[in-house]
Parts: structure tokens; C-alpha cells; sequence
């Protein structure tokens, strides 16, 4: 029975980040009931997923570890409903800060100014992360379990990561006017969703684990609706 997360990955406490996705990559391979039906083990898989879910993000590992050092780390296991239950939180007060910011009538070459700098560049990017999901997938399809084929995947999915950051900087960087509030608000849900997404499909290429998959083109999915909504809310006032 493994002690603790690092026993599960069977690896040492100083492993670097890189490491541990190796190792969680070749474990979740070699007891998954797709690509090693002889070793296939669901309880070795729960295991796995529940030490990488810690290890593998580097905030949660760093707190895991002073827990160790005291001898009270614990069962880190997070229910989707509990996350899902976060990310409405911070939904709620970041929108409550950005009606705090929103003062007296918003100019013409301020709403410009938000359109030209912030909706168009970050419409831009998320049309180059999310159109291109179904051919990546295709690809894929040939053969989930082809190293070459997860590490092009994988690829994908940093530009995807690195995409998403500049437009959620971009979004962050001023303001919206309040006559296109709703127009930010679909973009805003938009670049959650999207977000989520991209944790999703990362962790089928750690695991080789379908639902994951499914979970983040569903994701991808809802966030095309939010950007076509957020279109079609500029349109209107247009």
C-alpha cells in the first residue's frame, strides 16, 4: 500500500513537475484496461488519477508537501460539484468588481477603444484555439495511444494554454463600457469555459481516459455558444 502520492507515482518528493507527468503518464498507461488489458486495475487507476490531481499542480503540491512534513497530509480528492461550486464564486466577485469599476456614461472612443483592443484581439484567439479542436481530434483518432500523436495533441494544447493567457490578459486590461456589458459577459464565461477545456483535454493525455476527452470538447462546445452569443450581443448594439 503507497504511503503517500509519491509512493503512488513511485517516485522521489524532489521530482520535478516534468517527472511526475512522465510518470504518471507511463503508470496510467500500463494499468489502463484499453492499452494493457493484462494489468488493467481500476483501484491502481483511481490511485494514480488521485496523486497526479495533488502532484501535478504545482500549488496544490506545495501545500501537500508542508502537510507531509507535519504528518497530517490527508485525502486531497476535490468533487467536480465542489470545483464547479469555485469557479461560480469567483465568476460572481470578479463581475461585482468590474460594476464597482463602472462609473458615469461610457464614450464613444472609449467603446471603441474596448472593441478595437480587447473584443477583437481576444475573438481572434479564441476562434485559433477552438476551431481547430475537431481536426486535432480526428488526428488523433487514429491511434489515442501513439506517443507522436499525444505529443502533436499536446502541442496544440500549450498554444492553446498560451492563447488563452494573452486573452485573458487582454480581457483584464481595461474596462468594458457598460453598453457592452453582456457582450463582455459571454466572453468572459467564454474564456472559463475554454479554460476548463483545455484542463480537461489535458489530463486525457495523461491518462488516456476518454471521459475526459468527451468532458472537454463538451466544454469547447458550450464555449463556441458563448463566443457566437457574445457576437451576436454586439450586433445588436451595433
Amino acid at each position: 500500500m503507497a504511503e503517500n502520492h509519491y509512493d503512488t507515482l513511485q517516485i522521489a518528493a524532489t521530482a520535478s513537475q516534468s517527472e511526475i507527468k512522465q510518470a504518471y503518464r507511463r503508470l496510467a498507461k500500463r494499468f489502463h484496461p484499453d492499452s494493457n488489458p493484462a494489468e488493467a486495475s481500476h483501484e491502481q487507476i483511481t490511485q494514480i488519477n488521485a496523486a497526479y490531481e495533488v502532484l501535478g499542480d504545482p500549488h496544490r503540491r506545495q501545500f501537500y508537501d508542508r502537510q507531509l512534513r507535519v504528518g497530517q497530509a490527508s485525502d486531497w480528492g476535490e468533487t467536480a460539484a465542489e470545483r464547479q461550486h469555485e469557479r461560480y464564486q469567483r465568476t460572481a466577485e470578479a463581475q461585482r468588481r468590474y460594476r464597482q469599476r463602472q462609473t458615469g456614461r461610457d464614450s464613444d472612443e472609449q467603446l471603441q477603444q474596448w472593441l478595437s483592443q480587447v473584443y477583437q484581439p481576444v475573438n481572434r484567439m479564441l476562434n485559433q484555439i477552438l476551431k481547430p479542436l475537431r481536426g486535432q481530434i480526428d488526428d488523433l483518432a487514429a491511434d489515442p495511444f501513439d506517443d507522436e500523436l499525444l505529443e502533436d495533441f499536446q502541442q496544440y494544447l500549450d498554444d492553446c494554454r498560451y492563447s488563452l493567457q494573452q486573452a485573458q490578459r487582454l480581457f483584464r486590461s481595461m474596462p468594458n463600457p457598460s453598453s457592452v456589458a453582456g457582450v463582455a459577459a459571454h466572453l468572459y464565461y467564454c474564456l472559463n469555459q475554454v479554460n476548463d477545456g483545455i484542463d480537461e483535454l489535458e489530463r486525457f493525455v495523461s491518462s488516456y481516459d476518454e471521459h475526459y476527452l468527451h468532458t472537454g470538447q463538451e466544454l469547447f462546445r458550450i464555449a463556441t455558444g458563448l463566443r457566437r452569443e457574445a457576437q451576436a450581443a454586439l450586433r445588436e448594439i451595433a
